[in-house]
């Protein structure tokens, strides 16, 4: 009789954890590095038990603030392990099982692993119901964890003890595989959590799933290799793929090889050097002017580990040549196939390597390498003159604020963004000078993620420099997990932009005929609108009143030593500066669909509907 041993469901999914890795290349990382905690009536006495138990030697724990946090803390953890090592989040029944929803839908969104255990009702129904317990009038097994499930790439609720065993196994498979991973819900109904098993010694023994790299199928490298040689402008688009697949250096052989320029999607941006001359920058909405140029004529769009989301096609107007077909490489069949497209179904790193080999002797004709190298230098020219203040002493800009951290960072610093006007001035303008350096969350765009991500980075990378840059508005939205930061001693550099409101959604609102409303933080005037004198708000002195050390920057030139002080310190530290709110960033190279209404009483509107209507004739369905 095989060995066994006897632990509650909630200790012996923390021991199972513990014994889980994952393997690519020869390297061993553990899969679930640390497990993050708000404890509540439904999660305390069972995996909070569990977690004591087992705290340092085999489960770091790490105490949050907010449940939504947590999971993004997780996801920067995740992103800057390429996904070879993740983070579990535990939570208690009702609203903190809820607040997972959004952090669930980012990680997924975005391919990043997070296991999620959120307590849940009695299995056994001896409590019935028990406190914050949704009761659905047609449906008794339903509970809130099931607003999981559409946002988990895997979900179930586990009812028997037993029945833990090959769900936690199904969990890890997921997890580890970049097919299929993103956020994995165990939902733990309370009394199971509690409840004792005797276990077999098997499952607690080490377990390591091996990350594959698939080559491509020899038919379709054929057909790609074809394409590639018969393309007159080819240009290769950048996704976040390359990056998980540690594939920059392939992406670099193949393009010094051939020639081909590359642009880079948001999740991609970094792939290559920013000084490579065949780096193009952004794509689409917020991309750079030579890149769009070229997509625009591009006879042959080569996708690498890209979703092409509507920023990156322009709502489906960038690429204009009427003779342009697409090709993805990606270990996704899903994505491959997206635009129509000639697949190349493989790791990105064995995709790329593959086509470097069978394109031995192909090059790009020169004049169309001419052409991009000297667009990259006008568009050069634009960032310089937007970082650049001739008057040191002034108030800076927006783009003089990403100047002036441009002057600071090293090569290896990651700087982390995801919403507001910021992700377009970045795309744009940013100098991203090493693979992990530029990490924009731009699948979900979800205000509150820079703050918890820049703690999770700072855990998976102690040594690195970390800036969380962020508006007032995204401030706003999750300013709690400071208190983490300072807690853990974790020295993230917070660079806090106040520019009195929702400016990027000001702007899009101006444009689509919205005329800002309900996007400035003022006092409401006579007339009813928020248009009186801005809110007398100190964020600073917020940050402060959180633990962080707080530097108040009123010039271009205390900025930049702000800055400085920032990253030669060892604690939390906020670099507050408010803004000249005077738009100084390239205008959109390219357009987004972001519809108008058809009918309406104010001109502004009815404005901007005539020219929703002349853009959106630029719509192209690649079949």
């Amino acid at each position: 009789m095989s060995p066994t041993r006897r632990l509650t469901v909630a200790q012996a999914l923390v021991r199972f954890l513990a014994a889980q890795y994952t393997e690519r290349d020869g390297v061993r990382h553990r899969l679930i590095a640390g497990t993050w905690g708000i404890f509540g009536h439904g999660n305390v006495a069972g995996i909070g038990q569990a977690l004591l138990e087992a705290q340092e030697e085999t489960m770091p724990f790490h105490q949050g603030r907010n449940e939504q946090s947590m999971v993004h803390a997780a996801v920067g953890y995740a992103r800057q392990l390429n996904r070879l090592s993740a983070q579990a989040v535990t939570t208690s029944i009702g609203p903190g099982a809820t607040n997972l929803v959004t952090g669930a839908a980012l990680a997924t969104v975005n391919r990043l692993p997070v296991l999620l255990l959120p307590g849940d009702y009695f299995a056994t129904r001896t409590a019935d119901p028990l406190l914050q317990q949704l009761e659905h009038p047609v449906s008794a097994d339903v509970s809130v964890n099931d607003t999981l499930r559409p946002v988990s790439r895997y979900f179930d609720r586990i009812h028997r003890p037993e029945a833990l065993i090959p769900s936690a196994l199904q969990a890890m498979r997921v997890l580890a595989d970049p097919v299929e991973t993103g956020a994995v819900t165990l939902a733990l109904p309370q009394d199971v959590q509690a409840e004792a098993y005797d276990w077999p010694e098997e499952f607690f023994a080490d377990r390591v799933w091996q990350v594959r790299r698939p080559a491509p199928e020899p038919a379709e490298l054929a057909e790609a290799v074809h394409a590639i040689r018969a393309a007159e402008r080819p240009l290769i688009v950048a996704g976040g793929g390359v990056h998980h697949s540690e594939a920059e250096e392939a992406l670099k052989a193949l393009v010094d090889a051939t020639g081909i320029p590359v642009a880079s999607t948001q999740a991609g941006k970094g792939s290559l050097r920013h000084d490579h001359p065949a780096d193009l920058g952004g794509i689409g909405h917020t991309g750079t002017a030579v890149c769009d140029d070229i997509a625009r004529t591009a006879d042959l769009v080569i996708g690498v580990g890209t979703r092409y989301t509507d920023f990156t096609t322009a709502s489906a107007t960038l690429f204009q040549n009427p003779d342009v077909r697409f090709l993805n490489l990606n270990v996704t069949a899903f994505d491959a196939h997206k635009l129509a497209a000639r697949t190349l179904v493989a790791d990105a790193r064995a995709g790329l390597d593959a086509l470097t080999e069978a394109l031995s002797g192909h090059r790009v004709d020169v004049a169309y390498e001419a052409e991009y190298r000297a667009g990259k230098e006008r568009w050069e020219q634009v960032v310089d003159a937007v970082y650049r203040a001739d008057d040191e002493n002034q108030i800076p800009t927006q783009t003089q604020v990403l100047g002036a951290l441009d002057s600071v960072v090293g090569d290896d610093d990651v700087v982390i963004n995801a919403a507001g006007s910021l992700p377009g001035d970045l795309h744009k303008l940013w100098r991203a000078r090493s693979p992990r350096q530029y990490h924009l969350e731009y699948g979900y765009s979800c205000m509150g993620y820079e703050i918890p991500a820049g703690i999770g980075v700072q855990q998976a990378a102690p040594s690195t420099p970390v800036w969380s840059l962020v508006g007032d508005g995204t401030y706003l939205m999750m300013p709690t997990e400071i208190v983490t930061a300072v807690q853990e001693g974790l020295p993230v550099n917070l660079v806090l932009i106040q520019n009195h409101g929702y400016a990027s959604i000001g702007g899009l609102s101006e444009e689509t005929g919205g005329e800002r409303f309900g996007t400035a933080y003022r006092y409401r005037a006579a007339d009813g609108t928020f248009s009186g004198a801005p809110l007398p708000v100190d964020l600073a002195a917020n940050a402060a009143s959180l633990g962080m050390d707080v530097l108040r920057a009123k010039t271009v030139r205390e900025l930049r030593d702000a800055l400085a002080t920032a990253r030669a310190s060892d604690r939390p530290t906020c670099v507050y500066v408010e803004t000249d709110p005077t738009p100084t960033a390239p205008a959109a190279q390219a357009w987004w669909d972001v519809p108008v209404a058809e009918v309406a009483s104010r001109e502004a509107a009815l404005q901007a509907r005539e020219n929703y209507d002349q853009q959106a004739q630029g719509r192209r369905r690649h079949l």
